[in-house]
């Protein structure tokens, strides 16, 4: 994960997330929203009760406090810009037997 947003930026946060292929990232809630847009590849994306197969040039919306997870599983790496309010945020890992 990189941030690509210069440090004077006050508002908004973005990063750019790679996935390689076969990996995944866990069941996690955030207190922020996030808005993404897909790069490249594509992945299973979990929004709470949500599954997404998400690929290039769609838009995700996850709100803030809602479970989500990603799963690079299509064969290809997964690329995406994740854009947050410039806000404190709590990341709180969720256990898998609660997905």
């Amino acid at each position: 994960m990189s941030v690509l947003t210069p440090g004077d930026d006050k508002d908004f946060i973005v990063r750019k997330v790679t996935l390689q292929t076969g990996g995944s990232m866990p069941n996690h809630t955030n207190e922020v929203q996030h808005q993404q847009y897909v790069l490249s590849g594509e992945a299973k994306v979990v929004v709470g009760d949500d599954v997404y197969h998400a690929k290039q040039g769609d838009f995700l919306y996850i709100p803030a406090g809602i479970t989500h997870r990603y799963e690079a599983c299509y064969a290809s790496d997964y690329e995406f810009l994740c854009m947050i309010p410039n806000r404190k945020d709590t990341i709180m890992m969720i256990e898998k037997e609660n997905i």
